[in-house]
């Protein structure tokens, strides 16, 4: 495909997007924009939840993982359904009979003022820079598709990107957020079905001969447990990844503000359980389509991809589907799902982020009435322009994406897991002044813990066990200054 082409077809998935938040976004009211009217069927948020929890970040980088770690990510994949249950039985039930709009006011209740400015700050310093990583990548395979040869900046692929979001939720937030996500998450999942079919074809296989290959059992190792120095040790994943559910989802306004879209508790345990066992098999298909574009490289002599003088395995699946003549129709269907997946994540951040900041912070909720409305709009412009310089600064950082997102997740939201846990776990209560000041502690302390040289800790490698642990700080430093 010639980028006319490209574009024409952005455009047109751009219109679909529009046409989308016109018909959800007629009711332009802060009700609307934050909770959806608490009319969300629970299989259309579940359906959707997948794309968010998807996003380029899967779509891209965890197909790309596979030259390093086989399939490893599974071992956390399993850990994220575990930690999915909790959030049902545990976390839904608090926030629906709170009756919450963000999930923090919970802080509030339990502890005080301070301890829920706290945990905002630190759910929106996660989000920004999470969203920010995962638009990073796809619009870093935007620019290497289709921009970069017609001479654009990355930085105005950037822009343009956000400002598109901006277009389509500025009206109905999570209501337009809660269907285009259903729509984006099928366009993913098609790519990713054309992508494993087409490649099979290619190498005249069906599906269940190219699980049997001996290529394919070379790539697709799942359990560790030989090194536990090891990232890719099946404890440190799996523990890690109940965490990281916890954390990253239930923890988290962005994924939370979905469920509470649902009519009622039920619906929206319905939409968890049926998310969880859903990503379990998504992830595994994302997995196998990362391991035949590896087999499909070596058979066929395809190189990984190189931008800036630096080897990218995050682009070999937009390589092999643009450039290595498998045709149009993964060509049209992988930019497609490209595209959805870059939106996926980014507009729901951006919609909680922007309910986040205007309830936690700017308390719109008790602002007169006619004030409200114009406020939000103010925040949403506020909340794209700091996206916008945010994924511009993190195309001048080196390694992995997937590695540098949940590196940083494990130290951004360990303090949201202690205050929450400590908050669930214990009828204490807290000098609530400190609370900032333990969760800066606990990050401080984290930090340190995975900065230790060689010479203590040998050749072990911290990975995503470091969210518990950092967790488990903040939850003793609470203790500390519990009122006696």
């Amino acid at each position: 495909m010639n980028s006319t082409q490209i574009i024409i077809l952005i455009a047109t998935y751009f219109g679909v997007l529009m046409l989308i938040s016109y018909l959800t976004g007629k009711n332009d009211s802060n009700d609307t924009f934050f909770k959806a009217g608490k009319q969300s069927p629970w299989y259309i948020v579940a359906f959707g939840m997948i794309g968010a929890s998807l996003s380029g970040v899967t779509f891209i980088s965890v197909p790309g993982m596979i030259g390093g770690q086989e399939f490893a990510y599974m071992q956390g994949v399993f850990g994220f359904f575990v930690g999915y249950l909790f959030i049902l039985f545990i976390l839904l039930p608090i926030y629906y009979r709170l009756n919450v709009t963000s999930i923090y006011q919970y802080l509030e209740q339990r502890f005080g003022n301070i301890s829920y400015k706290t945990g905002a700050f630190f759910f929106i310093l996660s989000r920004v820079t999470g969203a920010s990583f995962r638009l990073f990548l796809v619009a870093l395979a935007m620019q290497y598709i289709v921009f970069e040869e017609l001479g654009v900046p990355f930085w105005v692929t950037v822009v343009i990107s956000i400002v598109l979001i901006w277009v389509y939720t500025k009206r109905g937030g999570i209501k337009t957020i809660v269907w285009t996500d259903t729509l984006q998450t099928l366009t993913m999942l098609t790519a990713v079905g054309v992508g494993i079919y087409l490649i099979n074809d290619k190498m005249d296989w069906s599906y269940i001969e190219a699980l049997q290959s001996d290529a394919f059992a070379e790539k697709s190792r799942i359990f560790f447990f030989d090194d536990p120095n090891s990232i890719t040790y099946f404890w440190k994943y799996f523990i890690g990844g109940i965490f990281i559910a916890i954390a990253m989802t239930g923890l988290d306004q962005d994924m939370m503000q979905k469920n509470l879209t649902c009519k009622n508790k039920l619906e929206s345990q319905k939409n968890m359980f049926s998310m969880a066992t859903l990503l379990v098999i998504v992830n595994f298909a994302f997995l196998s389509l990362g391991a035949l574009l590896f087999i499909y490289a070596d058979s066929f002599g395809v190189d990984i991809p190189v931008l800036d003088g630096r080897t990218r395995t995050d682009l070999l699946f937009p390589e092999i589907a643009m450039n290595q003549g498998l045709g149009k129709p993964l060509a049209i269907t992988f930019i497609i799902g490209l595209i959805a997946a870059a939106y996926s994540s980014a507009d729901s951040a951006l919609t909680s982020l922007t309910t986040s900041f205007s309830v936690d912070f700017l308390n719109i909720e008790k602002r007169p009435f006619e004030e409200q409305k114009p406020l939000r709009k103010k925040v949403h412009i506020g909340v794209s322009l700091v996206l916008i310089i945010v994924v511009i600064v993190f195309n001048y950082l080196d390694g992995n994406v997937v590695g540098n997102l949940f590196k940083f997740a494990t130290l951004t939201y360990g303090p949201l897991l202690g205050l929450f846990a400590f908050g669930i776990l214990t009828k204490y209560n807290i000098k609530d002044k400190y609370a900032w000041v333990v969760a800066i502690m606990s990050i401080i302390l984290s930090f340190l813990i995975t900065s230790l040289p060689e010479s203590i800790i040998g050749e072990y490698k911290f990975h995503w066990e470091i969210l518990p642990i950092n967790g488990l700080i903040t939850f003793i430093g609470l203790l500390l200054i519990r009122k006696k």
